[in-house]
């Protein structure tokens, strides 16, 4: 794999994480994709069997690369997010 390839594969990844974090699809939406050949490949920068992508570190993860695209929206969807999940630990 180059450069260019891992580069598009960290944004899948990213935008794949987003779309679970923020419920606007479920993982199994996304295995549904990858059925109908919709999409390729689920990169994931987490285990979908293991969390949701909801921890302190994946959300920290997605809001760095949303910001590095200029996508304040995203970040600050995500950050707010990720206080409603540590204000639910407590």
């Amino acid at each position: 794999m180059d450069f260019l390839e891992d580069m598009a594969l960290y944004e899948r990844a990213m935008k794949n994480a987003y779309f679970i974090i923020t419920k606007r699809k479920t993982l199994d939406d996304i295995y549904h994709e990858l059925e109908q050949g919709i999409i390729d490949d689920l990169p994931l920068p987490f285990d979908p069997m293991e969390e949701d992508g909801r921890t302190d570190d994946i959300i920290d993860i997605v809001i760095e690369y949303f910001t590095t695209t200029e996508e304040y929206e995203k970040g600050a969807e995500l950050i707010k997010i990720k206080n409603k999940c540590l204000n639910s630990k407590v």
